[in-house]
């Protein structure tokens, strides 16, 4: 029987219709697999609610997004607000800092109910292909949860090819209270579970659903991903062999299998809508389901009343609203506004990003994943033509009256691809990942010294609370 796919809203409306078991669903700590996994319908709910970890306020609610792009160089902080990641802005955080715990538990919990899902779909006897497409999903949330953690709380596995530590690696429920004593893996090892978690879902994922695919993982999603994780890895060979699988060789660009996920016409319409084919995977948020206070993308980089005018653009010196590769007439400059002689980020103009969708992954990102893997390929010096093809698509897109590049040299290209990826993903939480992956110091913003590729406050320190109960984890140094 072929199962009938149900959006996030439509779950909420059928959980209505359901009994309070359903709509007070048993806490994932606690699960009786009797019950939770019992039948198709109970499976599907559990995966679901894998979805509503991954679009907490800490995750995917927008504080992901932001922790990596402030500690970059494109916003100044206005508010001095320590709950609002001011000090993850001025790199002072701690190990006790709120930023710093409440993200590694926000993850561990994502991770730890994935686990318990894992096993318990795993030991139901619910029809095999179902049960496959259900583990597949709940192995990419898995594998996406540690990829995240590795950006804040790790050294960069470009960084001695993944010998340095990465975090915990949680593979199996933990139900009940124990030994929590367990020491991190390198990020080597984390990366291969990643992968692993990652492959073994491609498989195993339905092409596309019946509705609203841009919130449930399918094939096009965990490729997509593959193509972020290769890229943080430096394995560029690996970002071309899954790039090519959802980007063709040349126009129009759009995904030859699966979802039809493509290039959108228009870049103002990737963030009015999440339905539209440019967004692979988004989290849905309404008035009725908001990121949290405080959460959204839309309260950190709006100013009131509409958001909380946490973060504005950096105007001058090594912001990206400077370079003069960013022309006034390109679309993008269309999402800034000015405000109280600021100019604000506006790419989630409603209030506390209550009806915005936060994107986790969309094609223009994979494009530029490939772009540049294809890039630094190249032999010598050589301008890879189809690298350039897909720069020069992105940019056209919105500044259709420039002239296509025309680098002379590799290392040129490389540089005008790393800038595009600066103003088309500005505050969609990038900056951080693409300035370690690069061996980059972070640039001084603000008040806001340089800080060194090598110097502690680089990463995060792991989390105060897993220390106190986990005596094997090492602390960063200089924490």
């Amino acid at each position: 029987m072929k199962l009938r796919i149900i959006s996030f809203f439509a779950l909420a409306a059928m959980a209505v219709g359901c009994s309070k078991e359903k709509l007070e669903p048993i806490p994932q700590t606690a699960l009786s697999d009797a019950v939770s996994f019992s039948d198709s319908a109970r499976c599907v709910q559990q995966v679901f609610g894998l979805y509503s970890a991954l679009k907490a306020g800490q995750m995917y609610g927008g504080r992901y997004m932001n922790y990596q792009d402030v500690r970059g160089e494109e916003f100044i902080n206005r508010t001095n607000n320590a709950v609002t990641n001011w000090l993850t802005w001025q790199f002072n955080v701690t190990a006790s800092t709120n930023e710093v715990q409440a993200f590694w538990a926000a993850c561990y919990a994502a991770i730890n109910r994935c686990n318990v899902v894992i096993d318990g779909i795993t030991k139901s006897t619910i029809r095999d292909g179902l049960k496959r497409n259900l583990l597949a999903e709940a192995k990419v949330i898995r594998g996406l949860s540690y990829f995240m953690l590795m950006q804040l709380y790790a050294r960069p596995f470009t960084d001695g090819n993944g010998s340095k530590l990465g975090v915990i690696l949680k593979l199996t429920p933990e139900t009940s209270s124990g030994d929590q004593n367990q020491p991190r893996a390198t990020g080597a090892e984390v990366y291969t579970q990643i992968l692993k978690d990652m492959n073994e879902a491609e498989a195993d994922l339905p092409l596309t659903y019946s509705s609203a695919p841009q919130h449930r993982i399918h094939r096009n999603t965990v490729v997509a991903l593959k193509t972020r994780v290769y890229l943080n890895m430096g394995q560029y060979a690996n970002v071309i062999t899954e790039g090519n699988k959802l980007v063709p060789a040349a126009a129009p660009w759009t995904a030859p299998s699966g979802v039809a996920n493509s290039l959108s016409a228009s870049v103002a319409t990737v963030y009015s809508s999440a339905a539209n084919t440019e967004n692979i995977l988004s989290m849905p948020f309404t008035a009725l389901d908001p990121p949290g206070t405080q959460n959204g993308l839309g309260h950190y980089y709006n100013p009131g009343p509409i958001g909380g005018g946490e973060f504005a653009l950096n105007t001058t010196g090594n912001g990206i609203f400077a370079n003069a590769g960013w022309r006034a007439n390109d679309a993008r400059r269309n999402f800034l506004i000015v405000n109280g002689g600021q100019t604000w980020l506006n790419k989630w103009p409603s209030a506390q990003n209550a009806a915005d969708p936060a994107q986790v992954i969309r094609y223009a990102e994979v494009m530029l994943n490939l772009a540049e893997a294809l890039a630094r390929q190249a032999a010598g010096t050589s301008v890879d033509a189809r690298a350039l093809a897909l720069l020069n698509a992105i940019r056209k897109r919105s500044d259709p009256t420039i002239a296509d590049f025309a680098p002379a040299t590799k290392d040129e290209l490389i540089s005008l691809i790393l800038t595009e990826r600066r103003i088309e993903l500005l505050g969609e939480g990038f900056r951080t990942s693409d300035v370690a992956r690069l061996g980059q110091p972070f640039a001084a913003k603000g008040t806001v010294p340089s800080v060194a590729f090598n110097s502690d406050p680089y990463i995060w320190p792991i989390s105060l609370a897993e220390l106190l109960v986990n005596k094997a984890c090492q602390q960063n140094p200089g924490y």
